[in-house]
């Protein structure tokens, strides 16, 4: 509809238009000319003072067709350069949508070089064009939330984890921001949606994110999320951390974070961390390991376990004294 309007209002003037106009200026001149002679060509003073005026109207005259004749110009060369400006932004609108649709088909694709080379391009796109960011966060977390089991020996299964991890590394190097430093790879305002996701030794050091959606999220391996800072919300509710994970001088903003029902099941450290709740967070782990929670939360063994078996507590805050 823009392209159309934008053509009606800047209809281009035909050769013949033109000549007939010119022909029409060429004869009234003409004949205008032919009446003064007739009229004024007595050569008395009263004539001589008429043509002064007429003369000086002339030019009046010309000098307003000048006028208008560079106004018309300026027109045709905005309406030129608007052209112009419409067709870059269609050539880069179509270039993106050309690398954003082959990326997200190597994505598809059953070979993992072909995968990487899909998230690189993915990278590329959003490193350039700020607007696509988000969208393209979007697809690199749900390809992080499609059915992966970690554990497998396949060869297949050894090469998708590379891919993964690939995609995580990426997540984690265009959300890192640190105060007082250059930030040229930081991606800022991204939401994370890794809902049900099984992510591998997932390292978001130093980063700042809006919000971040775990829930039942499972992480292998070491987990590390220091310095972080959640502007918005985290929610990790019933997610299991298998492997250790350190939490220290993370930073939860907004007050609707929380670990309700999330599971520790090895080292866990949440040293000077700032966490808005932990309201009934589980620990599955032998006996030894370490764990610190934050400041004034306390772990509560399950009444009828076995204390020699695996040790499952949770964890509250701490009774209130008297």
């Amino acid at each position: 509809m823009g392209s159309e309007s934008a053509v009606g209002e800047h209809r281009v003037l035909s050769i013949r238009t033109i000549a007939l106009w010119s022909a029409g200026t060429l004869v009234l001149a003409g004949l205008a000319a032919m009446l003064l002679l007739w009229r004024l060509g007595g050569g008395s003073p009263q004539d001589s003072a008429k043509l002064d005026a007429l003369r000086t109207a002339a030019n009046i005259l010309v000098g307003t067709g000048g006028a208008a004749a560079l106004l018309l110009a300026a027109r045709r060369q905005r309406s030129a350069e608007l052209d112009l400006v419409q067709k870059d932004h269609d050539a880069t609108e179509r270039r993106i949508t050309e690398i954003y649709s082959k990326a997200a088909d190597q994505l598809g694709s059953d070979k993992a070089p072909v995968r990487l080379a899909g998230l690189y391009s993915l990278e590329r796109l959003a490193q350039g064009y700020e607007p696509q960011r988000q969208t393209i966060v979007n697809v690199i977390c749900a390809y992080l939330r499609m059915p992966f089991e970690p554990d497998g020996e396949d060869p297949e299964v050894r090469q998708e984890l590379q891919v993964r991890q690939t995609a995580e590394r990426l997540l984690g190097l265009h959300l890192r921001y640190v105060e007082g430093e250059g930030n040229g790879a930081y991606w800022p305002n991204i939401d994370l949606d890794l809902v049900g996701a099984k992510l591998t030794k997932l390292r978001l050091v130093r980063c700042r994110i809006r919000s971040a959606m775990f829930h039942e999220t499972e992480f292998h391996g070491p987990t590390s999320f220091r310095f972080t800072t959640f502007t918005s919300k985290a929610d990790f509710t019933n997610a299991t951390f298998l492997g250790p994970v350190d939490f220290r001088d993370m930073l939860f903003e907004n007050i609707g974070s929380t670990f309700i029902g999330a599971t520790f099941e090895n080292e866990t450290d949440f040293g000077e961390a700032t966490v808005a709740r932990l309201t009934g967070a589980i620990t599955r782990t032998d006996l030894g390991l370490r764990r610190k929670w934050p400041e004034g939360w306390t772990e509560r063994a399950i009444p009828g376990r076995d204390a020699y078996a695996d040790l499952v507590t949770i964890v509250e805050p701490a009774p209130a004294t008297a």
